[in-house]
């Protein structure tokens, strides 16, 4: 090659491109590969009432698979407290043999609101924009057709939506979906609506003019969780339950994160596990394993904790680089014997302070959360 060809050639060149531009078009083009979603399920019947829906082949627009997004969710119906007119307690499930019908009529119906209620001409930026309040609408509408129906039965709902790296959760009741990322920790994507533990929504549905307390029994001894009166249910929100009154609202809390390109893992069950482990231990239980085995030792764990009190259903979904066959495992903290005495105790309160937080920047980034039970605040 000649000088004057290098010379000719050197001139041609493009001027050089800021480094912060090169690492903005390397992040975007990570983030154009979708993930792999991969999941397990397990369970174990008491009274066979845990419904779930695990949908991976949903279509933003029919036909193109370009659009494609998956959906899973966890239904399950709840115990009012009766009393006959003996004025002996009775447990039921709802009207006994109706107990089931608002879970099995939200798994129909529930996914088909929520999709109704965005246009389909829009691109999928504001597709993911518009979910969150189409996911509201998606659940008061399935209530309201619900109750059309002339039954009495309620349902909770946790509903997660997955679309490349953004996640959607939707709940009412105490089912729960937590989030376990690479960074090791593990983030709430739910709010447990139960009024013995959620003190916002006790002063609404006292404020709203409904009561909240205990069951009393003979004597004047109060027994049992904190519940809504009249009913006697222990949540303060679910999809159904027309013969509790109108303090118990369908609308749900709504939740969108987007994960990094390393991905995550969720665990969505109902509260026969959270009854029985905390949002770490069930993470713990399972790091670094296949999700279908992974759901298993969920349930397993719980079952070893508690024993077989009520339905029991867990769904693990890893959101997975499309370059790995399975979520890595989170490497392990190394601690001497001397460190654990003097902070172990510190370490655990950390831990269990962290549960709420999302992960770090850059690891899960927050695009959305609304909780209020107000549709006129929606």
């Amino acid at each position: 090659m000649s000088k004057g060809e290098l010379s000719s050639r050197t001139r041609m060149k493009a001027p050089p491109v800021a480094l912060a531009t090169l690492i903005g078009r390397e992040l975007r083009n990570d983030k154009v590969e979708k993930p792999f979603v991969k999941y397990g399920q397990a369970g174990l019947a008491k009274k066979g009432e845990d419904y779930y829906l695990i949908k991976t082949d949903c279509q933003r627009i029919p036909g193109d698979q370009s659009t494609a997004f998956s959906v899973f969710a966890v239904l399950f119906p709840k115990l009012i407290l009766m009393l006959n007119w003996y004025g002996i307690l009775d447990w039921q499930i709802f009207d006994g043999h109706n107990g089931i019908s608002a879970a099995i009529f939200a798994k129909e119906n529930l996914l088909n609101n929520v999709l109704s209620a965005i246009p389909q001409d829009i691109s999928r930026d504001s597709w993911l924009q518009a979910l969150p309040r189409a996911l509201v609408v998606g659940f008061v509408k399935t209530d309201i057709e619900f109750q059309q129906k002339g039954e009495t039965s309620g349902t909770t709902a946790t509903f997660v939506l997955i679309d490349g790296w953004t996640v959607t959760v939707a709940s009412v009741g105490d089912s729960r979906c937590i989030l376990d990322t690479q960074g090791g920790v593990v983030s709430l994507l739910t709010v447990d609506h139960r009024l013995e533990e959620n003190e916002e929504e006790r002063q609404r549905v006292t404020a709203s003019g409904g009561e909240v307390g205990r069951l009393n029994v003979f004597g004047g001894n109060e027994v049992g969780p904190l519940r809504c009166w009249p009913g006697g249910l222990c949540l303060s929100r679910s999809i159904g339950d027309t013969d509790v009154g109108e303090f118990i609202v369908p609308i749900p809390h709504v939740k969108q994160v987007k994960l990094s390109n390393a991905g995550g893992r969720l665990i969505i069950a109902s509260d026969g596990i959270w009854d029985a482990l905390s949002s770490d231990m069930a993470a713990n239980s399972c790091r670094g394993l296949p999700a279908e085995l992974a759901a298993k030792l969920v349930v397993k764990e719980a079952l070893r904790s508690r024993g077989l009190k009520d339905d029991t259903t867990c769904l693990v979904v890893d959101i997975i680089p499309s370059d790995l066959p399975v979520l890595p495992p989170i490497p392990r903290k190394k601690h001497n014997m001397l460190t654990s005495i003097l902070f172990g105790k510190k370490s655990e309160n950390s831990s269990n302070k962290s549960t709420n937080k999302l992960s770090a920047v850059g690891v899960v980034e927050e695009l959305f959360e609304e909780g209020s039970a107000m549709l006129a605040e929606r």
